[in-house]
């Protein structure tokens, strides 16, 4: 590899044969590895470290936030869309009563009640082990619960996190924030490396969780303090709103590139994005050279006709007709490689926002393998929490278009185009590999597209995949890339049209994990995120 690195550190893939689990949170990983040494599969390893994560990185992710996942079982990859939608009462016209008109409808809120749909992760869990797990429900969420009751210390990167969560907060003069402050920013807490947290408050709502597997949250105790909450307060979600919920089963959709099959979840989610650029970049030969301007120009190119397509027609495919043949064709594709040359194009599609997520990849030693990703939007979401419980509600509603034409407009029970994909890649043959995920908002399906070039492309490992300095389209002809990618090859792609900033100082570039099985030896190879406090438990 020719490319410049940040550091002159070398990190290696980590490699084993019984399990394995990756995430951006050492404990939370050691949570999903203590569940398969207790005799679990990747699932429950899986289940164990999100609901771990609630507790261990409530930056990026919540109680009250959704979930999707890709599962490798019985020879077969199975797809769950465990998002939710939006609550019955939650219409255009009560954004226009909330929110006023004109300009204050260019998009909806952020934080509050109005841009909060219903929490689907919970019921995610139990639907996850309901198919596929094997030890039982309170046992695999017992290492979350030990860690909210008896507290942890906080990693560098999610102190910084967490710091500027409360720096943002905090000017925004909102008093439906005071019981966020009270659970995450109380007088007696600093977020810094080291520094220890608690909840007791999280840990009775993970046992309420445990003991009814998932229940309580939609039909039982919790959902009627939501619902309380709610009526309280002025939010428009309401116990029936949860009791409707129910995740689904759906059929990943794929694009084949490389001798490869890679694998996303259907819309509501943005994985399509990544899977026409794949597409595009298909039957046209890229560089030897990773860092080659000529290859990096194809990929920006071709990632912004996917984001041209996603955000054209990304909708809830119960409410909208989303036309996946059309898109995932190759007259679609052939169009699309029409809009490319050898200067930077604008596609004419809405500037992509931020995010905050969590992702988390697992295996064992059974052959079953999972990538799982999960969410809160924009660090804590909403920003509402329900009072005695630690719950923190998403604000996904914010990715709904108030344009009544628009295939994502806003509407009742519908969910929102969605930005967490996981991701899993296979031969053409069906032989699995393993999974894969960036998160990070609409940094998504172009950290997908990057690592997978990274991979069959360029022949790099897991850690290599991850650790290659990355770039992101931002709108119009605006392109970040970090640093490592050096300034010769900035100035590079700027001759070719890109408007290119250099980030020096971290930036959001995504986060990622992958695990790779040799179909040979069964031995796994895994890679983890350097952007953050990434790790792999393995045995």
């Amino acid at each position: 590899m020719s490319y410049q690195t940040e550091s002159p550190v070398v990190r290696r893939p980590v490699y084993a044969s019984r399990g394995m689990v990756a995430t951006g949170q050492p404990l939370a990983a050691q949570a999903g590895l203590s569940i398969l040494q207790a005799g679990g599969n990747a699932v429950d390893a899986a289940i164990a470290t999100a609901a771990a994560l609630t507790v261990l990185e409530p930056t990026a992710n919540g109680i009250g936030g959704d979930l999707f996942a890709l599962v490798w079982a019985g020879g077969k990859l199975h797809g769950l869309n465990a998002s939710g939608a939006a609550p019955a009462a939650l219409s255009m016209d009560a954004v226009q009563e909330r929110h006023g008109t004109g300009e204050g409808r260019a998009e909806m809120p952020r934080h509050g009640w109005t841009p909060v749909t219903v929490p689907g992760g919970v019921r995610g869990w139990a639907d996850l082990h309901r198919a596929h797990g094997r030890l039982d429900f309170a046992q695999v969420l017992a290492p979350a619960i030990r860690y909210a009751r008896e507290g942890y210390p906080l990693s560098p990167v999610l102190a910084s996190a967490w710091a500027r969560s409360i720096q943002i907060f905090g000017g925004l003069n909102l008093p439906i924030l005071d019981e966020w402050v009270r659970t995450f920013a109380p007088d007696s807490f600093a977020p810094a490396p080291g520094a220890l947290w608690r909840s007791e408050n999280h840990a009775r709502t993970l046992e309420a969780i445990a003991n009814s597997y998932g229940e309580s949250f939609y039909t039982g105790d919790l959902a009627a303090q939501i619902d309380a909450h709610a009526r309280a307060t002025g939010g428009l979600l309401r116990a029936e709103d949860l009791a409707a919920h129910q995740s689904e089963w759906v059929t990943p959709i794929t694009a084949q590139y490389g001798g490869h099959l890679v694998h996303e979840i259907p819309p509501n989610g943005q994985g399509i994005a990544a899977l026409i650029a794949l597409n595009i970049l298909e039957g046209q030969p890229l560089p030897d050279r990773r860092d080659d301007p000529d290859g990096l120009h194809r990929q920006i190119e071709a990632m912004k006709r996917g984001f041209h397509d996603a955000h054209r027609f990304v909708a809830d495919m119960r409410h909208s007709r989303v036309d996946l043949e059309h898109l995932l064709s190759e007259t679609n594709t052939h169009a699309h490689r029409g809009f490319l040359s050898d200067t930077a194009h604008d596609p004419t599609t809405p500037a992509p926002s931020s995010g905050g997520t969590v992702y988390l990849a697992t295996a064992d030693d059974e052959g079953q393998m999972v990538s799982l990703i999960q969410s809160n939007y924009m660090g804590f979401g909403s920003g509402v929490v329900v009072p005695g419980t630690g719950i923190g509600l998403h604000n996904r509603g914010h990715n709904f278009s108030l344009n009544p034409a628009h295939p994502n407009a806003l509407a009742p029970g519908k969910r929102p185009y969605h930005t967490i994909i996981p991701g899993f890649l296979s031969r053409v043959d069906g032989t699995p590999v393993g999974p894969f995920g960036v998160m990070g908002g609409f940094m998504q399906p172009q950290g997908h597209l990057q690592v997978v070039l990274n991979t069959v492309r360029y022949g790099m490992n897991p850690q290599q995949a991850l650790d290659a300095p990355r770039w992101q389209w931002l709108a119009g002809l605006g392109v970040e890339v970090e640093a490592g990618l050096g300034a010769d090859l900035a100035r590079k792609l700027a001759a070719r049209g890109h408007r290119v900033s250099v980030q020096l100082d971290g930036g959001s570039f995504g986060r990622g994990q992958i695990i790779w099985r040799n179909p040979e030896t069964g031995v796994l190879e895994g890679g983890t995120e350097s952007r953050t406090d990434g790790h792999i438990a393995a045995w």
